[in-house]
């Protein structure tokens, strides 16, 4: 792949126990932060805060299997479920603990879109690990509009994927990817071109769209669906992390994870500091990074004695 655009990174990999390579950035030294990103984006996501940040903390961000600059099996190779996901990321910061000089505590959790309950998930089988949280438009619970999807979302997400257009829209159109990048559905100012072109540059082809399907297949909506047990394990887990210092930075503007969603994120940790950001959408970090960047080093106390 050729350079991409404001990503000044030394791509790093991890190989899975199954033998597939995984991408990730390790920039800078101090008390570790771990980026989780969900779908259909990748590390590139979080290239602005990793460069503010880096000069006082070690910024970790994996890219998930099938997902950005990691390999893109195809399901014979890799389940690409919630489950699968949480092992990922065990792995690979068992990994950085072990045998890359990461410490065993102080870990800050920064979580956007699914990256939620895989983040959250991890954070359940290490919960010492744990010293902060900062929240980005992103659910650790199930769906507070109960086992439905907005309606002004239904035709055009869930309910085509399971006709037979839907195969072709993700995998040959990449319509999900694409728009999550235009408004209104993923931004709510013009994004960049060159940075456009980055974020869609890893599903280049149908083959390396895999992942961004099954992402949302297994989107867990109610009782009976595969990753719904792990949902409601992150959910019921989810109050022993009520102590830990917690930012919640939210774009008003996203048009699924919206304010029923930032309510139950208020509900549960009404001591978090909050930022909302009425111009921004689901990828907060494009629309209002000037407002959120700031936001999180203060949050950290970075350059502070």
């Amino acid at each position: 792949m050729t350079l991409l655009y404001d990503y000044p990174f030394t791509s790093r990999w991890f190989t899975t126990r199954g033998g597939l390579s995984q991408h990730y950035l390790d920039e800078g030294t101090g008390a570790p932060v771990l980026f989780v990103h969900g779908n259909p984006s990748w590390s590139y996501l979080w290239r602005r805060p990793i460069v503010a940040l880096r000069d006082h903390f070690r910024c970790v961000a994996p890219d998930h299997i099938g997902m950005g600059l990691s390999d893109k099996p195809g399901p014979d190779r890799h389940p690409h479920t919630l489950a699968s996901r949480i092992d990922d990321l065990d792995a690979l910061t068992t990994h950085l603990i072990s045998e890359r000089g990461a410490p065993e505590r102080g870990w800050t959790l920064v979580l956007h879109d699914w990256g939620g309950p895989i983040g959250i998930a991890w954070a359940l089988r290490h919960p010492h690990r744990v010293a902060r949280l900062i929240i980005c438009n992103t659910a650790a619970f199930p769906n507070p509009y109960g086992p439905r999807v907005r309606p002004g979302l239904r035709l055009p997400l869930w309910t085509l994927l399971r006709t037979p257009l839907g195969p072709s829209l993700f995998l040959r159109h990449n319509v999900f990817a694409r728009g999550a990048t235009w408004r209104p559905l993923g931004v709510r100012r013009r994004m960049p071109a060159r940075a456009r072109a980055a974020f869609l540059a890893p599903y280049d082809r149908p083959e390396h769209r895999i992942a961004i399907q099954r992402f949302v297949q297994d989107i867990p909506l109610r009782p009976g669906d595969p990753a719904w047990p792990v949902l409601r394990t992150v959910d019921q887990g989810l109050a022993q992390f009520a102590d830990r210092p917690m930012l919640i930075a939210w774009g008003l503007r996203d048009p699924v994870f919206d304010l029923a969603f930032l309510r139950e994120w208020r509900r549960r940790f009404p001591a978090a500091h909050l930022l909302t950001l009425r111009g921004a959408g689901h990828y907060l970090l494009e629309d209002a990074h000037e407002e959120v960047v700031p936001a999180m080093r203060r949050f950290l106390g970075a350059g502070q004695t």
